[in-house]
């Protein structure tokens, strides 16, 4: 047999009314020590009428849209609704306990009519006001955490579309770079024009597998890199000298895709390129303290190309801000007379 499954509104139900009904015989039985068929009768028509005209109220909120109103409206419509619920139930409990005198005084004569209606209007008043308040504050407690999963699903969304735009910026420029080095090899040496273009086939291969993810492994990251710098070698020949000081143990490290190779990118466009004799670039990857730090270095001078309002730079602040907020850390300086640092600092997650 299909199993019942009870709804959470039905469980709460369930559960407050039946705590109301357990208090009370507990009272008749342990404190007042008044047992009497009568009172258990009363008791049952009491909390029978109590969840029927609590589920009516419910029925009430639900088809005006009340969770929906301002604060104001909700307070004087509770308030409303709450006092008209309770005179209601009282009226409906009322005459029941009169007619079958389930309610007595200690002399064992009944209580006057009023006196009963009172009661019991009291008695309901307070307890739809628990009712209502329970039922407001769980609401209220559920709205708020829909919101807060809606607000991070929403960011996390916007930052995947900024990442996959800003990714969409960074790998037409680079190939419409590549591109126009291999144009000027063609003619000059049809050999290593095609060379180049396996160097490029390779690159483009290695950008295609970043897409998949927001990060890449350092290793990988670096196999794009030396493509990238075979080709431009082929370029600037001798007036390009590349160097390497990579830690070993980095080369497990994640990093932005494209990241290093945009770095080395804006270092030989706005470095090297600008000199006569040409220049080093040199790529270092180390561990400090808490943090994967990534530099290029190359020969030029900062105020001669090399700043950071260009697209390759502010691309690497923007991707190192949306993965890791204010965690990472970027900078470019002129470290040496003929030497400019780009160097960026990604934080290393704890085990």
């Amino acid at each position: 047999m299909p199993k019942i499954k009870m709804s959470k509104y039905w469980a709460f139900q369930s559960a407050g009314w039946g705590a109301f009904a357990l208090i009370n015989i507990g009272l008749v039985l342990f404190i007042f020590q008044a047992y009497n068929i009568k009172s258990f009768q009363r008791l049952l028509f009491f909390m029978e009428m109590g969840l029927l005209f609590s589920h009516i109220m419910r029925e009430v909120i639900r088809s005006s849209a009340l969770l929906m109103r301002s604060i104001q409206q909700q307070v004087i419509r509770f308030t409303i609704l709450i006092i008209t619920f309770a005179l209601l139930a009282a009226t409906a409990v009322t005459p029941f306990e009169y007619m079958y005198t389930l309610r007595t005084n200690t002399e064992g004569e009944p209580y006057p009519y009023k006196e009963l209606f009172y009661s019991n209007f009291g008695s309901f008043l307070s307890l739809y006001i628990i009712w209502n308040a329970i039922y407001f504050i769980y609401h209220f407690v559920k709205k708020s955490r829909k919101q807060q999963m809606d607000t991070i699903k929403l960011e996390a969304l916007v930052k995947e579309l900024e990442l996959k735009t800003i990714k969409a910026h960074i790998n037409p420029h680079f190939i419409f770079n590549a591109l126009n080095g291999i144009r000027a090899l063609i003619d000059e040496d049809p050999q290593r024009a095609r060379r180049a273009v396996t160097e490029l086939s390779n690159i483009l291969r290695s950008s295609l597998k970043a897409e998949k993810g927001e990060t890449i492994s350092f290793s990988d990251e670096l196999k794009i890199v030396k493509d990238y710098l075979a080709l431009e070698n082929m370029r600037f020949e001798d007036r390009l000298q590349v160097e390497y000081e990579v830690d070993e143990e980095t080369l497990e490290q994640q990093v932005p895709p494209m990241m290093l190779q945009t770095l080395v990118e804006n270092a030989i466009k706005h470095g090297i390129s600008k000199q006569i004799k040409g220049g080093m670039v040199k790529i270092v990857s180390d561990f400090r303290g808490n943090y994967h730090e990534l530099a290029v270095q190359n020969t030029g001078h900062l105020n001669g190309g090399a700043n950071s309002s260009g697209f390759g730079l502010s691309s690497t602040r923007d991707r190192l801000q949306l993965l890791y907020g204010e965690k990472a850390k970027f900078q470019i300086a002129q470290v040496d007379p003929d030497l400019v640092e780009a160097k960026v600092l990604i934080p290393i997650p704890l085990n």
